[in-house]
């Protein structure tokens, strides 16, 4: 049996213009073209299409799904590889959509996530520079730096710095609440954690450059913003914090 370029998009619900498109680059070539000039596909046709809705499911790029289809004609060989990347994806999203339901069901009852439980789901290259691009855009636009460009992120070390930031400006923002003054032995005790901490991961931060950042903070409208939204006062909080520690040290 063979189906019209209009009967393959009703199958499938990829649009005629799609399937056009697909002729165009040899993607997916009609079985044959009737003396009227109609697209006519037959079963090996409709077949090929749904392993090519795999890949785009995927999110492959068409030329290089037609490279894959070329190289590997078996069509069995091909279904249980793409079954393989789907689970892979599936297990990943359920991951992400588990940690996000936690997160609106703790936003609700006003309660704070378990620091070990914030990133779950959060464990590839792609996903980080997702989450940094909002930050990176802002660094671009407004002093000309990239810091995504040609850069690699380690997954594992970011989760663990995200975790550690995280759980430090919490305890900052319950200090600030509970008006526990920025130069105190708490306070203090604090920031000597969370500066150990960056440079046993690799990034040398001392007390004068801590505060340095912090007073980068104040001065740059994402920063102040992203802080004061966290709690109103953080941002001055912890500059204030940062300067009296560097004065010490």
């Amino acid at each position: 049996m063979l189906y019209t370029v209009k009967e393959v998009s009703s199958l499938s619900s990829v649009t005629v213009k799609t399937l056009h498109h697909y002729h165009k680059i040899g993607l997916l070539l009609p079985r044959e073209i009737s003396g009227a000039g109609y697209r006519l596909y037959g079963q090996k046709e409709l077949e090929r299409l749904q392993q090519i809705l795999f890949y785009r499911e995927l999110e492959f790029p068409l030329e290089q799904i037609k490279q894959l289809l070329e190289r590997a004609p078996e069509r069995l060989s091909v279904l249980k590889r793409q079954e393989e990347l789907l689970l892979a994806r599936q297990h990943r999203l359920q991951s992400v959509m588990a940690t996000l339901r936690h997160s609106i069901h703790c936003m609700e009852k006003g309660e704070s996530m378990d620091n070990s439980e914030l990133f779950e789901g959060f464990d590839r290259e792609e996903e980080w520079r997702e989450a940094l691009e909002e930050h990176n855009t802002h660094l671009q636009e407004s002093y000309d730096f990239n810091q995504l460009e040609s850069a690699q992120i380690d997954v594992q070390g970011m989760n663990e710095q995200a975790r550690e930031a995280k759980a430090f400006m919490d305890e900052m923002a319950r200090n600030l609440q509970a008006g526990v003054v920025h130069n105190s032995p708490e306070v203090e005790e604090l920031i000597c954690s969370h500066l150990e901490f960056m440079n046993r991961h690799g990034h040398a931060v001392s007390a004068q450059d801590f505060a340095g950042q912090t007073r980068f903070f104040l001065s740059d409208s994402f920063h102040l913003q992203m802080l004061e939204g966290q709690q109103t006062g953080l941002a001055y909080y912890l500059a204030a914090a940062a300067e009296s520690y560097a004065a010490m040290n």
